[in-house]
This record gives structure tokens, C-alpha cells and sequence, in this order.
């Protein structure tokens, strides 16, 4: 609870989220290579989803500097393009690609999120500062560093997730990103201490992005930038704090004016455990399916399904579907959906385009496929409710699970079997079988962008972990500018 006294005018000591958070990223040593090994592939992953998005005009749009021309020539070089931007922008072109198409990495809990989104903070700094150095002819960073940095932003947002769910208070999950993001980068940037204390005190006085972009009737491609916003502000200040800005030690604590008081109903934060390197271990992939995390297990069903219903779709007298309380609560989405955004947020959606084509790409989200009248026919079959055992087994902290099950039913009274996944191809239970389907999503994507000789070049440094370890991060993302 509160516990400043909105009177007292003497300045406390900074509130400990704040503290541990910055002791974390100053001090923990990564020793895990497990998470180490996983931090490449999120990469790779990371990187594929920034090159996939290049598709989209809508996305492209938001690409380049604020305002033509304002380019830097030790600038951060932007995946797939030819724009160099300096860090604060650069971080916001990174981060919207990597995230436009919901396919990057996962982490479910009390809050939702993707912790990759920290990647467009990371490597705008580290690509920035690594261009710097060389001009002064000192070091530059490699990807080591920068694999460290993302198990730490990581960390951060994962853990802070567990138990403290912003999304019931209406704050969008992009706040974690904006407070992890701040904290990692200030580091890379030479911030001591105190300056990162600072940095991380303003992040969290900024408050946090409504939800309404996320949800109906308001959905919209916000979603999609919204993370590489809260990116663009973390350098933001990070770099406001290394010029000596102040700090609110109290910035969440403060009695009526903290962000517990204004924001979370009064209640502090909880933690579930302490930092370490668990949230990389652990982490999401996406790799079959451009879809909302809670409903990758139920694509999954209705691709096993799809061969079963294809040749009977206008028999079908009922769909029933079961999921988690958060799917529920998320994406259990009737009536119009009116763009790209709200119909990968729409489990019914997601459900009926694999029943009916067997498959589910990004492109199945525009116009001239959700305009197709089975699409829609499908999903007015459907009946979506939770299944307690999936919504246990969802918060379990040994199981992680993200189960859903899907039944049809004939008008004739047959019906296909009850299909249910609990785990998805991404999950950390499914690594074995997981990692080469991402790494074939990673070359498919970088073979679909570039020319052959360009993307020969990038796949081999990418094999080889230790060779792309310690290659400069500069280095590499000349790697993948056009």
C-alpha cells in the first residue's frame, strides 16, 4: 500500500521495485546457457517477424525519420531498409517491425506481453553506440552484449508480470517494455547508478497506454506500433538521464499521487521471484501461426480438424470451442470485425480460417479473405467457453500451458472428435521440435527479402552461434540493410 505521507517534503529513498530493478540489470551475471542459446533464436525470430512486416503497406508507413531528411550517419541501420536514424526513432522503426504482425515472442501470466518488443530499444542503442565507438576508434558492442541485454529486459518484464495485472486496470502491457527497455539501455548507455534510477523512476511516472486499441469496439493497428512507442520513450529517457535529469524516488509509492494510487487501485507490485534468467528460458515462440498466443493451441486444433470438415462445412450445425479464462476474456470476439487488427485478436476468427482453408498466414487477416462468406459462416457456429483445468494449468508456474480444445458437430448428430493441445510448437516443453520450425520460418523470411547472395551471407554468420556472439553489432546489421 501507499506509505508516503503526501505532506512530508523530505525526499524518501527510491521505492525497491525501482532499486531491484536496477540492481538486477547492473549487477546479475548471466550464466545460463540455456537462456543464452534461447536469446539467439528470440533473435533470429525477432528478426525474421521485422522482415515478414515489410510486407504490409500499413506497417512501412510508419517507417523512417520523423520528418524527411533526418538522418544520421552513425545512426542505427533499420532491418530490411535503407533508413539510418538516429537511436530514439530508429528504436521506434525496430520495435513496430517487430512486432506489426503478432508473431514474435510470447510471455503469459497475471499480464501478457512480448518481451522481444525490448528489441527495438537494444539494438538501436547498440547499433548506435557501437557506430560511435568506431568513429572514435573504441570498441564497439557485439552481439553478446547484446543477447545479455535481452535476457535481462526480459526478466524484467516477465517477472514483473507474474502477479501484477495491469490489463484489470485497463494499462496496456507496453508499459513493461517502456520500464525494461528504460533500464537496460540506460546501462548500455553509460548511465551510473543514480542516472538509472532516475531513468527508471520517470518511466514509470509516464503512467501507461490505455488498452482501447486492443479491444473491441475500438481495435485498431495502434497494437501493432504500440510497443515500438514505448521503445522510442525508453531511449528517450535513458538518454534524458545521462544529462544529469532528475528522478522521483517515490514515483510509484507516493501517497495519492504514485502510480499505485492512481493507477493500481492502491495495491503495490508483487513478485513472484527474484530476477534472474528464467523468462528467456521459458519464453513463447510463434512460429506456426501469426495469431494472439492464447489461441496458438486452438489453430493447432483446427488444423488437425481441417481435414475432417472440409468437404462438410455446410453440415455444420455447431463449433465448440474451449479455452483459458484470459482467452476468454481477450479474444472471445462476435459481430463485425472491421480491419486486420481486430481479426487477429478474434479466437472465432482464428479458428475458422484453418477449419476451412488449412492454414493461417498474415494475409488471411485482410479484406479479401475475411470478406469470403464461410468465413463468417463459421464463426457464427461457434460457442467459446473456459475449461477451469485449462485456466489452472495456465497459471501453473511448472506447467505454463496455454490449452484449447475444439469439438464440430454435424447437422446430421455426428460430429468429429474433441481436439485438445495444451502446449504449443513454441513452448518450452516442445523446444526439439519447436527450433527447426523456426529456423525455417528465420530463412524463409530472410530468403523472401533479400537477394540470394545477401541472404546466404546472413544465414551463415547466424548459424554459427559463437561466430555471431562475437561479431559487432554493427557488423551485423550491415548485415541486414539494403
Amino acid at each position: 500500500m501507499s506509505k508516503v505521507d503526501i505532506r512530508a517534503a523530505e525526499r524518501p529513498e527510491f521505492d525497491l521495485i525501482i532499486t531491484d530493478i536496477v540492481d538486477y540489470v547492473i549487477g546479475y551475471e548471466v550464466q545460463s546457457d540455456v537462456a543464452m542459446d534461447t536469446a539467439h533464436y528470440c533473435l533470429m525470430d525477432s528478426l525474421a517477424c521485422a522482415l515478414l512486416a515489410l510486407k504490409f503497406p500499413e506497417c512501412v508507413k510508419h517507417l523512417g525519420p520523423v520528418v524527411p531528411g533526418a538522418t544520421l550517419t552513425t545512426g542505427a541501420k533499420i532491418p530490411g531498409t535503407s533508413h539510418q536514424l538516429e537511436p530514439v526513432q530508429a528504436a521506434f522503426n525496430i520495435g513496430a517491425l517487430i512486432r506489426w504482425l503478432d508473431f514474435n515472442d510470447t510471455w503469459l501470466a497475471a499480464e501478457w506481453g512480448h518481451p522481444s518488443d525490448n528489441l527495438g530499444a537494444i539494438l538501436a542503442v547498440a547499433d548506435y553506440l557501437s557506430r560511435e565507438n568506431v568513429t572514435y576508434n573504441k570498441p564497439a558492442l557485439t552481439i553478446h552484449d547484446v543477447l545479455i541485454a535481452m535476457i535481462k529486459a526480459h526478466e524484467i518484464q516477465g517477472v514483473l508480470a507474474l502477479e501484477n495485472a495491469f490489463n484489470r486496470v485497463g494499462i496496456d502491457h507496453v508499459i513493461l517494455v517502456r520500464i525494461a527497455s528504460t533500464a537496460v539501455v540506460a546501462q548500455m548507455l553509460g548511465c551510473n547508478r543514480d542516472e538509472m534510477l532516475n531513468a527508471v523512476s520517470n518511466a514509470w511516472i509516464d503512467g501507461g497506454a490505455l488498452r482501447t486499441y486492443r479491444h473491441a469496439p475500438n481495435t485498431g493497428s495502434r497494437k501493432s506500433w504500440a510497443a515500438g512507442d514505448a521503445c522510442r520513450r525508453a531511449v528517450q529517457l535513458a538518454l534524458t538521464a545521462k544529462t544529469g535529469e532528475m528522478g522521483y524516488p517515490s514515483a510509484l509509492s507516493a501517497k495519492t499521487w504514485g502510480f499505485y494510487d492512481v493507477l493500481f487501485n492502491g495495491k503495490a507490485f508483487t513478485l513472484q521471484r527474484e530476477y534472474g534468467s528464467y523468462v528467456m528460458e521459458n519464453i513463447l515462440f510463434k512460429l506456426s501461426f501469426p495469431a494472439e498466443f492464447h489461441a496458438q493451441t486452438a489453430v493447432e486444433c483446427a488444423m488437425t480438424l481441417h481435414q475432417h470438415v472440409k468437404k462438410r462445412l455446410d453440415e455444420v450445425e455447431r463449433i465448440a470451442l474451449e479455452t483459458q479464462e484470459a482467452g476468454v476474456r481477450i479474444i472471445d470476439k462476435t459481430g463485425p470485425l472491421d480491419n486486420p487488427a481486430d481479426r487477429d485478436h478474434c479466437l472465432q476468427y482464428m479458428v475458422a480460417v484453418p477449419l476451412a482453408f488449412g492454414r493461417l498466414t498474415a494475409e488471411d487477416y485482410e479484406d479479401d479473405i475475411a470478406q469470403l462468406p464461410v468465413v463468417d459462416f463459421l464463426r457464427d457456429k461457434m460457442t467459446v467457453t473456459e475449461n477451469p483445468q485449462f485456466t489452472k494449468d495456465y497459471f501453473d508456474p511448472e506447467k505454463r500451458a496455454i490449452g484449447n480444445s475444439i469439438q464440430v458437430f454435424f447437422k446430421d448428430g455426428s460430429s468429429t472428435d474433441k481436439i485438445a493441445v495444451d502446449y504449443p510448437i513454441g513452448h518450452r516443453n516442445r523446444r526439439e521440435q519447436g527450433i527447426p520450425v523456426l529456423i525455417e520460418k528465420f530463412e524463409q523470411a530472410v530468403d523472401g527479402h533479400f537477394s540470394n547472395k545477401q541472404a546466404s551471407l546472413i544465414k551463415a554468420v547466424v548459424k554459427d552461434q559463437e561466430q555471431m556472439a562475437a561479431m559487432s553489432v554493427n557488423a551485423f546489421m550491415d548485415l541486414w540493410s539494403l
